[in-house]
């Protein structure tokens, strides 16, 4: 697992999640742990690496 900071795409407050590097491909929706509202994370891992992180609001 690693920590990972991004900013919400509602509230603008730096957050953090935590990915796990097993898995190469993800796509999943969790609530902002500021504001509560859904963000949808899509990432790529490779080697054990991040290599692409995203975070949107839904529907935007």
């Amino acid at each position: 697992m690693e920590e990972v900071f991004y900013t919400c795409p509602y509230c603008f407050s730096e957050v953090s999640v935590l990915v796990d590097l097993s898995v190469r491909e993800q796509s999943y929706i969790e609530d902002c742990e500021r504001c509560c509202n859904p963000i949808e994370f899509s990432l790529q891992i490779e080697n054990s690496e991040l290599v692409s992180f995203n975070a949107e609001a839904i529907g935007q």
